[in-house]
C-alpha cells in the first residue's frame, strides 16, 4: 500500500498558529495571509527548545515537591504543607475526592507530561516509524491535561482568598506553588515547542 502524499509534495503548507491551509513557500520570510505568523514547514530547532523547556520544568519539579505550598494559621497553630502532605491532610478531614482529584492533577499529570513528552522526543531523533498515529493522539493528549495542572495553584488561591473572611484563620501561599506554577508553565512550552509534524517524517529530525 502505498503513502499518502504529503502536503509538501501537494503544494500546499500549513500555519502553526492559526492552522490556515496556504500554498507552498520556501520563502523565509513568508507569513500567513491570515494572521501574518511566520510560516515554515517545520518549527525551527524543536526539539532542541522541547527538551531544554522538558529539563528545566523536571529540575523545578523537585523543588516544587520538597518545599511547602501553603502554610494555614489559626490562633494557636501553624501548619506547612508540601503537595503530599495537603493530599494526606484532605484526606484525613474527609474530603478524599478532593484528594484524589489534587493528587492527580498534581503528580499523576506532571509524571504523565515528561514521559509522553520524553517519549515523543527520543522517537523523534531516532526517525521512529512505530505506531506514529498514537503518538499523534499521546501529544494531542499532553496538550488537553496541561491547563489541569494548575489546579494546585488554584486551590491554594482560592483558599487564601476565602480564609482571609475568618478573623483568626489564615492561609499564605509557601514558595513551592510558585516552583509547581513554573513547572506547569515550562511543560505547557515544551509541549508548544515540539512539532507534532515530525512524529510522520521518517529520517533523523534536526
Amino acid at each position: 500500500m502505498s503513502e499518502l502524499p504529503r502536503a509538501r509534495e501537494l503544494g500546499m503548507m500549513g500555519c502553526h498558529v492559526c492552522r490556515l491551509v496556504t500554498t507552498y513557500t520556501d520563502d523565509p520570510k513568508a507569513r500567513c495571509p491570515r494572521c501574518h505568523s511566520p510560516l515554515h514547514v517545520r518549527k525551527h530547532a524543536s526539539l532542541a527548545r522541547s527538551w531544554a523547556l522538558l529539563i528545566t520544568a523536571a529540575i523545578f519539579y523537585i523543588p516544587a515537591n520538597a518545599f511547602p505550598i501553603m502554610r494555614t494559621q489559626s490562633l494557636f497553630d501553624k501548619d506547612d504543607n508540601t503537595i503530599l502532605s495537603g493530599i494526606v491532610e484532605l484526606w484525613r478531614a474527609g474530603s478524599p475526592d478532593l484528594a484524589i482529584i489534587v493528587f492527580t492533577a498534581s503528580i499523576v499529570v506532571p509524571v504523565l507530561k515528561f514521559l509522553i513528552l520524553g517519549y515523543l522526543l527520543v522517537s523523534v531523533q531516532r526517525a521512529s516509524e512505530w505506531g506514529a498515529r498514537r503518538r499523534a493522539k499521546l501529544y494531542r493528549f499532553v496538550e488537553l491535561v496541561g491547563y489541569w495542572s494548575m489546579l494546585d495553584v488554584f486551590v491554594v488561591a482560592i483558599l487564601s482568598a476565602l480564609v482571609h473572611f475568618k478573623v483568626l484563620s489564615r492561609v499564605e501561599p509557601l514558595p513551592g506553588v510558585v516552583y509547581f506554577g513554573m513547572v506547569v508553565v515550562f511543560t505547557m512550552l515544551a509541549a508548544m515547542s515540539f512539532d507534532p509534524r515530525l512524529i510522520w517524517d521518517k529520517r533523523k529530525s534536526r
